[in-house]
């Protein structure tokens, strides 16, 4: 039990980090309809910054201002490529933010080099006991910055202007405009709070074994996330990201002993396994709005 427990752990705290990069997907889908395949290139874009940052400031700071820079570096590619797009298909677009992503990791990759670079965060490899569970901090850190993350998200989105306005438009984008609701507005906001999140989750994907050119591959595991939670769901976002981790997790620790037919290193797989069982289930994931289309 302490050992399954201990696995848990860890699973929910990776799966923390797929979450806040599904919660970007999912804002900027809700936004423009579009899945943006930009994420891993923030993703891996924030790692970066964070190193270089904390070189030369506070850690706690450097991310702070990680998340702005990346925030920034989203919203002007929203605004150079992205907002032109408008009324173009959805296919269309995709493959321009599929174009941002190779274009943005090819200049990172210039600052990562050839070595694996750290992020220089406070907690490595350091275990902490919790009572008679034996688990990593960093993994504590991540399950706690993501639920102040996610509250703080949601606070926005039912309180504050932007946020209701934000839903507006995700709700009827017309409807939206009528009454006064700036959908540039609603586009740019949505790609910014994306890129302060994949900043974030880059910072965490990098502590302890630091990052390299190929960490980007990390971010894809949040495209399972989204569709298990549901395209359209910010809370399903978050769940899906928790499932995904935790299974993962599970796969890690066990499959060797209760399933080694599966072969070797068959965890990487089963976040998009959970996927294809969820869409043979329900197509629109477990929290997605069920479309219902007339003929």
């Amino acid at each position: 039990m302490k050992a399954l427990l201990e696995t848990l752990i860890r699973g929910l705290g990776n799966g923390s980090v797929y979450a806040l990069l599904a919660l970007g997907f999912v804002i900027i889908y809700k936004a423009t309809r579009v899945i943006s395949f930009a994420q891993p290139a923030l993703m891996l874009a924030g790692a970066v910054a964070v190193s270089h940052l904390a070189e030369v400031t506070g850690f706690h700071t450097a991310v702070l201002l990680a998340g702005l820079l990346i925030a920034g570096v989203a919203l002007a590619v929203e605004r150079i490529a992205i907002r032109p797009m408008v009324g173009r298909p959805v296919f269309v677009v995709a493959i321009i933010t599929l174009g941002v992503d190779i274009v943005v990791r090819v200049v990172v990759n210039a600052f990562i080099g050839r070595d694996v670079r750290q992020v220089g965060d406070p907690w490595g490899f350091d275990q902490v006991a919790l009572g008679p569970l034996v688990v990593q901090q960093r993994w504590l850190a991540m399950l706690a910055v993501t639920a102040v993350l996610v509250g703080l998200l949601f606070a926005f989105f039912r309180y504050t202007r932007y946020g209701l306005a934000m839903r507006a438009a995700a709700f009827d984008q017309e409807t939206a405009l009528a009454q006064g609701v700036s959908v540039g507005m609603v586009f740019a906001l949505s790609w910014g709070l994306a890129g302060f999140l994949a900043a974030v989750a880059g910072m965490f994907v990098g502590t302890g074994q630091g990052i390299e050119q190929g960490t980007w591959v990390i971010a894809l595991k949040a495209l399972p996330a989204i569709i298990v939670g549901g395209l359209d769901s910010l809370g399903g976002a978050v769940a899906g990201g928790l499932v995904v981790g935790v299974v993962e997790s599970l796969f890690q620790s066990y499959q060797g002993e209760y399933a080694p037919w599966l072969g070797q290193n068959f965890a990487v797989v089963t976040p998009y396994v959970v996927m294809l069982v969820v869409l043979l289930v329900r197509p629109y994931g477990l929290f997605g709005t069920r479309e219902v289309e007339r003929v």
